[in-house]
């Protein structure tokens, strides 16, 4: 599974394009709580909270007489915003929240409790509230009876016929099996692979073993089963026993296109370029069959669809200083088009699945002459080969790659002695300097040429940390724009072009659901401790192919600027359990792993 080769926009610029790599926003770094008692009401707020937002659970206790129904009011001391909510319909204006119960949590005997939740983002500090008021009575006097004057907007689409005595564990507007929600990660587990796991902890990583990560179905064995490891069915029936009846997301790569990865050698695939028949019958065929049984309508299956396709065929098939042959076979025949088209179709089609199309990362579409042709390109295969718009969720960055979530230490807008950071080797002008701005600004522009409002992105941050004691803790010096962004840059790679089994490199963000305003979630679809290629020629059953970007003694090409490639030493191929990389990855973690 090679990371793609950071691509240039110019022949002119190619020894500047950098990668900014790293996990900058954190996952659950502290856990704060505060509580309000009264006479009639207590509150117990517990937060979990990141670099930029929290995700927040709300007790009531009545202490008061019994409710019929009720509405918990407060006002945030900061810029917090609710971006999402459960078991409650919380709406905020300005600084003052409320929060209404829904038709089967509003009654609560006296000595009962009611418990909702929701996400939010922030900048500068989380303050908890400690004030609130219940049925427009202060807690802390009063008896909090008076019903909310309107009622909640957002019911639940099946209301119980008698109240629970426990609110449920997940959102009340979850609809039944076989409904697809607005994002499916939120409310919902995340699948942890028995066969990832056993591997992680075995080998020093009990402290992320139980953490969700994708299963990659990267040829028509894996199906079935090879290697001794699961096939997908086994998978399938393992995330229904994790879910215990409760929503659980699991997410599979969809990774067999016919001459797949025509930029790189490691993860050459196992089809020849004009093998598009073999890939929809023997390959998306069967996966829909089995991810189309009624025995797993209760899971949220995410595809993330053929990472670094439709990207290559942006910027590497032809006219730029990137491209090889074998992209411009890709895009003349075109089985990268029909395949993804007929992937999403395929798996579109069924009620309890979620297509995630791969968009590469910042520092390879971030360019106004890359981002909008990629967006167009991303259009025209999903509304062309039967499939629609509809067929698609959302969409993915920094599939398997090393680049910033977030950049703490400085901002594209910056300026450093009349220079913008834009004009910085390490930026080259892009418009983007991490994977969540270029997330963001990626979807503006898919729903601007014709994607719905409702899509999602994903940014996979399974390898992004760069922590540890070479991790920047400022901005770097004032002396010129490259001391300013190289000082304090988070990804320390050699260069951006640099992909494969990267030197210095860390675990970041845990999975997260909607980490943050049009994020679906953080997510590690590149299982930590799997290669990215093989460091010297290794002969294989696989169709994997030796990349010289994988040989730390490799001087380089003009795609990485003839520099050094930064890879570690003695790696197996693509796929392949890497220890000495899995070590380097746990003990740069940001956040540390505790």
């Amino acid at each position: 599974m090679a990371v793609p080769i950071v691509r240039r926009r110019t022949a002119a610029l190619a020894a500047g394009l950098m990668v900014v790599a790293s996990g900058g926003v954190a996952a659950a770094l502290s856990t704060t709580s505060a509580s309000a008692a009264s006479a009639g009401c207590s509150v117990a707020y517990n937060v979990s909270q990141w670099d930029t937002g929290f995700t927040t659970q709300v007790t009531i206790t009545n202490t008061g007489p019994a409710l019929t129904s009720w509405n918990l009011g407060w006002s945030f001391a900061g810029n917090q915003q609710i971006t999402q909510s459960w078991s409650a319909t919380v709406t905020q204006s300005g600084k003052a929240v409320n929060a209404a119960s829904l038709s089967y949590n509003g009654a609560v005997a006296t000595g009962g409790t009611a418990t909702f939740g929701f996400n939010g983002s922030y900048s500068g500090t989380n303050t908890s509230p400690t004030a609130f008021t219940l049925n427009g009575v202060a807690c802390g006097g009063g008896t909090g009876t008076t019903p909310p004057t309107t009622p909640p907007t957002t019911p639940p689409t099946t209301p119980p016929t008698t109240p629970p005595t426990t609110p449920p564990t997940t959102p009340p507007t979850t609809p039944p099996p076989g409904q697809k929600v607005d994002n499916p990660y939120v409310g919902a587990k995340g699948y942890v692979n028995s066969d990832w796991s056993a591997l992680a902890a075995g080998d020093g990583g009990q402290a992320i073993a139980n953490q969700s990560t994708a299963v990659w179905l990267d040829r028509i064995a894996a199906i079935s089963g090879v290697n001794g490891a699961k096939g997908l069915k086994a998978h399938l029936d393992a995330a229904v026993q994790q879910a215990a009846g409760q929503p659980l997301t699991i997410e599979l790569v969809i990774y067999d296109l016919p001459g797949r990865d025509c930029s790189a050698l490691a993860s050459n695939g196992e089809l020849g370029p004009t093998d598009i028949g073999r890939y929809q019958s023997e390959y998306i065929d069967p996966i829909a069959a089995l991810e189309g049984n009624s025995a797993y309508s209760g899971l949220r299956i995410v595809n993330i669809i053929e990472p670094d396709s439709l990207p290559n065929l942006v910027t590497n098939a032809g006219g730029t200083a990137g491209s090889t042959d074998a992209c411009a076979t890709m895009k003349a025949n075109g089985n990268y088009e029909k395949g993804v088209s007929y992937a999403l179709a395929k798996l579109g089609a069924l009620g309890n699945t979620y297509n995630y199309l791969d968009a590469g990362h910042h520092a390879w579409l971030g360019w106004d002459s890359n981002l909008a042709p990629s967006a167009q390109e991303f259009y025209k295969v999903a509304t062309s080969n039967g499939a629609s718009v509809a067929d698609v969720q959302g969409f993915i960055v920094n599939t398997a790659n090393y680049s910033a979530t977030v950049e703490p230490n400085f901002k594209v807008t910056d300026n450093v002695n009349g220079t913008t950071v834009r004009q910085s080797k390490w930026v080259d002008w892009n418009n983007y300097v991490d994977e969540q701005s270029y997330a963001v600004g990626l979807r503006n522009q898919l729903v601007s040429d014709g994607f719905s409002s409702s899509i999602g992105m994903l940014i996979d941050t399974s390898r992004n940390g760069w922590g540890g004691t070479a991790r920047p803790t400022g901005p770097g010096a004032t002396t010129s724009v490259d001391t300013y962004v190289n000082g304090g840059r988070i990804d320390r790679r050699i260069h951006a072009g640099n992909w494969c089994n990267q030197s210095g490199a860390g675990i970041g963000a845990r999975p997260t659901a909607a980490p943050a305003t049009s994020i679906d979630a953080y997510v590690w679809v590149k299982p930590p401790g799997e290669s990215d290629g093989a460091s010297q020629a290794v002969s294989n059953d696989e169709g994997k192919g030796f990349d010289q970007m994988c040989d730390p003694t490799y001087g380089g090409n003009a795609r990485n600027g003839n520099n050094p490639t930064g890879a570690l030493p003695n790696a197996p191929l693509a796929g392949h359990w890497f220890s000495a990389q899995f070590h380097q990855l746990i003990a740069n973690a940001y956040p540390p792993l505790s």
